[in-house]
């Protein structure tokens, strides 16, 4: 925690910080000309500043100043050694404001400092950092066509691309779509979620700042069914790339379909199972990453290990584990670095899960809201098919389900219309591994929490997931057209060119 400041010291910067209040369109600040949007902490119920929302009129201005900036501009035709010096000067700028956004996005989102300051910032910067200095790495390729021809396949950028985002990880969110974006040479216009538009805004600025040419990156906050819709309607948009609800991404989907079929990547959400299997050693080290996978930035997080799915022999031991380790996990003030739970995003939000709570039963620890802080909370013998186990609360409560086998606990796990993620513990290798390929889901981690790292694609199975991953070399994949170019070098017209 040496890094960290006291809790008077960030109290100190937040009083000092200077909220941006308009969309950030065609590299400037712009009001908006849609109703006044209310940014509120969470924690308080302070309202922090009132934003000047978009309309569909500002989606409009935005998408044309993105379309000529691709068309006419010099991003998409820039070296990409080029694209990347500006990338990094604008990772160094993050850098250098990291308090103040760190303080800014725990403010607006609820979450803790000490998870702004240690995770999210550094996270951030590395995102965008990696995917810039891969952008100069990536070669194309040729086919193996003979000597009568050459047959280049090239990546192209696909134009103008929004990025829509969740909540839950505004800075981190941002990072994961507009890093491979505009690496890859696209426009990007970003819709924060309407609670959390500040760090997205602020970074927008910083980007101009670092060399990002005038609408190439545009952030236009509002309300998901004005702004969200207007872009994914709009037919000289050629992405969306969105992260958040299942039900939200279906309505991407049709969008797409009412309009320019527009390519559509979807991150969507997840009931993400722990399994932990008979032979599982060091329980105290399980019960360890089960805590963090569960509640870090309480529970608010698609990727969250809600459910446990835990063998019967080692049942009891690892509850015990699991109950002290939480005791560790204190629930206040998100400003002060001891605190490692913040507030839920708003009272709406929080009202739902406390629903979810209410239906609850043995509750080993917690099972208590107040306004918008939740207390960790664990739930032992909850059905496989109860809401506790199948339906996404998004928050910090884990549910405990018992099996009897190996067998039972994969089926269990399986049985879900998410896939995202899962993690499985075993002191067995080859029973790790099988159980590894046998979870339907994207990610798998062994014998740890996490989701990978930047190196690896992240995306789901099944409705967690569509179209695409981020991270990973394959998240540019997704922001890019595949072309091949035929060139016959034969001396006769009758060269066999057929496809």
């Amino acid at each position: 925690m040496s890094d960290l400041l006291t809790r008077e010291e960030y109290a100190a910067i937040a009083s000092d910080l200077d909220f941006p209040r308009t969309a950030f369109i065609n590299g400037k600040y712009q009001a908006g000309t849609g109703d006044d949007l209310a940014t509120v902490n969470p924690a308080t119920g302070e309202v922090l500043c009132h934003i000047a929302a978009c309309s569909k009129t500002d989606v409009d201005l935005a998408v044309s100043k993105a379309r000529q900036a691709f068309q006419q501009g010099e991003w998409p035709t820039m070296a990409p050694a080029a694209r990347k010096e500006i990338l990094v000067r604008l990772c160094k700028l993050i850098n250098r404001n990291r308090r103040e956004l760190a303080v800014m996005e725990s403010l607006d989102s609820g979450k803790p400092i000490r998870d702004c300051e240690l995770i999210d910032i550094p996270e951030t910067i590395h995102t965008i950092k990696w995917h810039a200095e891969a952008i100069d790495k990536i070669y194309d390729q040729t086919a193996p066509v003979g000597d009568e021809a050459i047959a280049m396949i090239v990546r192209e950028p696909i134009g103008v691309v929004a990025a829509v985002l969740p909540w839950n990880f505004p800075l981190l969110m941002l990072a994961w779509k507009i890093a491979p974006a505009l690496a890859a040479g696209n426009s990007v216009i970003v819709k924060p979620a309407e609670q959390t538009s500040l760090t997205a805004l602020r970074v927008a600025e910083l980007a101009a700042e670092a060399g990002v040419p005038r609408g190439v990156l545009q952030v236009l906050p509002g309300c998901g069914e004005v702004v969200g819709e207007a872009l994914g309607r709009h037919s000289d948009v050629d992405m969306v790339s969105f992260t958040g609800s299942t039900d939200t991404g279906r309505r991407f989907l049709r969008y797409s379909a009412d309009s320019n079929l527009k390519k559509v990547v979807l991150e969507c959400g997840g009931k993400n199972p722990a399994v932990v299997l008979e032979d599982a050693e060091h329980l105290d080290l399980v019960a360890e990453h089960i805590v963090n996978g569960a509640f870090w930035n309480m529970g608010e997080n698609c990727s969250a290990s809600s459910r446990l799915i835990v063998h019967e022999a080692v049942k009891s031991p690892l509850l015990k584990h699991i109950v002290a380790r939480l005791r560790d996990w204190k629930t206040g003030d998100p400003l002060d670095p001891a605190n490692h739970l913040g507030a839920l995003i708003d009272k709406e939000h929080c009202q739902k899960v406390a629903s979810y709570m209410a239906s609850g039963t043995d509750a080993l620890v917690g099972g208590t809201a107040d306004g918008c802080f939740v207390s960790p909370t664990v739930y032992d013998n909850v059905a496989a098919d109860d809401p506790l186990a199948t339906e996404e609360i998004f928050g910090p409560v884990l549910s405990v389900i018992t099996a009897s086998s190996t067998e039972q606990a994969i089926e269990i796990a399986n049985a879900s219309q998410y896939g995202l993620a899962a993690s499985v513990y075993s002191a067995n290798g080859k029973q790790a591994l099988r159980a590894a390929r046998a979870l339907r889901c994207g990610t798998v981690t062994v014998n740890c929490y996490g989701e990978g790292d930047i190196t690896t694609p992240f995306g789901g199975y099944k409705q967690s997931g569509f179209g695409g991953r981020d991270n990973g070399l394959q998240a540019h994949d997704q922001y890019t057209e595949l072309k091949t170019i035929w060139v016959d070098l034969s001396d006769s017209a009758d060269g066999d060119t057929v496809a």
